[in-house]
């Protein structure tokens, strides 16, 4: 009878493992990454606790808990965590005897990846000031708009990019903005330099360091700009100090060696990447800039185990000629986000067994998505477990406006699954939206108000993401990068994926534009061949009649000897949006989609006259 039963228990058992295994295979992956969240944030709060609240407190402890360990190395120099608690004491005491920052003023940095880069960061924490980091790829005219914008009256640039500002300075001297050179002397006798006066402070820290109310600003990053001029974004000192745990949520480790090329004034660096580092104890591994050519041989000279990537990053590795390093290296995890699916398979499959953990975050907002399986291409889970920790709703929206649509009695609706709705979350204390500096107007056309009942405020991130039926998130567009055509939408996205198996064309970068008379935008894309390669057109419209409906082919190519990116390699649309298909504005090959002859023809004057004038339907 006892054998019965325990028989009947057992085989009820594995009947219930094999229905999860079945109906919800990643049910054990979600409930162990909720306990890790749910650990972390005890860990978090019993830091609070000993007072340690802020980015600043977090590497303070880490310099007194391991002052012997290498924190940064760069080229031939080695910080240890002494070494930079140290000199970010040099530059808070110089910026403090200079009289040049006092407690509450906002400090511009405008400089390449280098050590003091962070030291003069910390260092300006140190002594009260609020930080806004500026893009090394700026131009002149746009110095003036970025300072204003956020406040700042003192400058500190690196000695690289001194010419910069100095094209920029009879704005700025106009401003009464302070600029001080990291340098040992000033090229400019209207400039200061900063480096000799650091190195006569001394290294002991300030004896009153300030107090920090975790809900208030801790730095401004600038947006990247690829829709429009670059918004000055505040970051909170709780969106920091939660930023800092990304390396640890994808399985960053004390002994880790994290190699960071991207650029620190944006936040996949400075709060995800330093902060992921300060947060495991771990050592990092800067570069001034990307290079495909030397990526892997860092690796293998320093001994690195986790490489943080964004946007084409690893596309551009996946295009340089193999190199011996490529295939001895140590790297077991890559950390990142803007990996695209076929990207995402040829990487691994090429570069050995290396563990992707593709997220999703924003700037602005506390929103963000982790995938912590080995599926490939979706962007993070949407469970029940992860909504407990992180509330966010899809919203419909509408093709034409991209506005999310209402009921009668003013209520948004929610997508169904398996279809591409706009992403919000609800403001909490978790989860703050600060605003741009200096632009309330854009700042409130971030705010979503009454979206499910009276009074509710959401944080509309302008993305489209989609809820599969498994409850993975996929990255679809961001809204302004959709476009209508023939009654459809186009996803930009989707449709330079499909270039990727194709031989002959190393990236693509997809986009409408306007023809007179037709509702919509046609499809375009501005491609680079890949090297030793000619253009197909028949063998690209063969792939595009098994790939993609017919509305979303590009009628439109240009060929480019490389695309526009920013400074994290997101594709720059503005341009090409604008000078659309005219073969008088363009000075690039462009060609046509002729369907007749099943190729892709050259566009000639002529033939763009045709199509304008509406002889030719598309």
């Amino acid at each position: 009878m006892i054998a019965a039963v325990l028989g009947g228990v057992l085989a009820g058992l594995l009947a219930l493992r094999v229905y999860q295994r079945l109906a919800h295979p990643f049910l054990w992956a979600d409930v162990v990454y909720y306990c890790k969240l749910r650990s972390y944030g005890k860990t978090l709060r019993a830091r609070m606790q000993r007072g340690i609240v802020s980015y600043l407190d977090c590497f303070l402890h880490q310099a007194k808990e391991n002052p012997h360990k290498p924190f940064v190395v760069f080229e031939n120099q080695t910080l240890t965590y002494r070494d930079a608690e140290r000199r970010s004491n040099r530059f808070a005491n110089a910026f403090g005897s200079e009289g040049f920052a006092k407690r509450g003023d906002v400090v511009a940095l405008l400089m390449f990846n280098e050590p003091d880069f962070i030291c003069a960061w910390l260092g300006l924490c140190k002594a009260g000031c609020q930080v806004a980091f500026l893009n090394a790829g700026a131009k002149a005219p746009s110095l003036r708009a970025c300072l204003r914008s956020c406040g700042a009256r003192t400058l500190v640039v690196g000695a690289d990019l001194a010419g910069l500002v100095n094209e920029a300075w009879p704005d700025l001297k106009e401003d009464n903005v302070a600029v001080w050179v990291m340098d040992h002397t000033s090229p400019s006798e209207e400039f200061n330099s900063l480096l000799d006066k650091v190195e006569k402070m001394p290294g002991e820290c300030l004896s009153d360091l300030p107090k920090v109310d975790i809900m208030s600003n801790f730095v401004f990053i600038f947006t990247s700009g690829t829709t429009g001029l670059s918004k000055a974004a505040r970051v909170g000192h709780m969106k920091a100090i939660v930023s800092m745990s990304f390396l640890h949520m994808c399985g960053g480790r004390s002994d880790d060696v994290i190699y960071i090329t991207l650029p620190l004034y944006h936040m996949s660096a400075s709060l995800l990447g330093i902060g992921g580092c300060i947060h495991l104890g771990a050592t990092c591994v800067l570069r001034r800039k990307f290079s495909a050519s030397q990526f892997w041989k860092d690796c293998v000279k320093h001994n690195v185990t986790v490489v943080q990537y964004i946007g084409e990053l690893c596309r551009y590795l996946l295009n340089h000629p193999p190199v011996p390093e490529e295939k001895t290296h140590r790297v077991r995890l890559a950390a990142g986000s803007g990996l695209r699916s076929d990207v995402w398979r040829e990487f691994v499959q090429r570069f050995g067994r290396i563990k992707i953990r593709e997220g999703y975050g924003l700037t602005e907002a506390s929103i963000g998505f982790l995938n912590y399986t080995d599926e490939v291409g979706p962007i993070g889970r949407a469970s029940y477990f992860n909504k407990l920790s992180m509330p966010f709703e899809l919203l419909r929206y509408d093709p034409h406006t991209y506005e999310p649509v209402r009921t009668p009695s003013g209520r948004c609706t929610r997508a169904p699954t398996g279809e591409a709705g706009i992403l919000v979350a609800p403001l909490t204390a978790m989860n703050q939206f600060l605003g741009y500096a200096g632009n309330k107007v854009q700042s409130e056309k971030k705010l979503l108000r009454g979206v499910f009942k009276a009074g509710d405020v959401y944080f509309n991130t302008g993305d489209l993401l989609m809820h599969d039926h498994r409850d993975f998130l996929y990255f679809r567009d961001r809204i302004g990068d959709t476009f209508r055509w023939k009654g459809e939408n186009v996803s930009t996205t989707e449709v330079s994926e499909v270039f990727g198996p194709l031989d002959f064309i190393q990236e693509a970068n997809v986009y409408g534009v306007s023809i007179p008379g037709c509702e919509g935008r046609a499809g375009m894309a501005a491609v680079v061949l890949r090297p030793d390669h000619e253009f197909d057109g028949p063998t690209l419209y063969k792939h595009l009649l098994k790939t993609l409906p017919a509305y979303a082919w590009p009628w439109f190519l240009r060929v480019q000897t490389s695309l526009d990116v920013t400074e994290t390699f997101k594709q720059q649309k503005g341009k090409l949006v604008q000078e659309g298909f005219d073969p008088e504005v363009s000075k690039d090959p462009l060609y046509f989609l002729d369907v007749s002859q099943k190729d892709y023809i050259p566009l000639t004057a002529c033939l763009y006259c045709d199509i304008v004038n509406g002889k030719i339907n598309l």
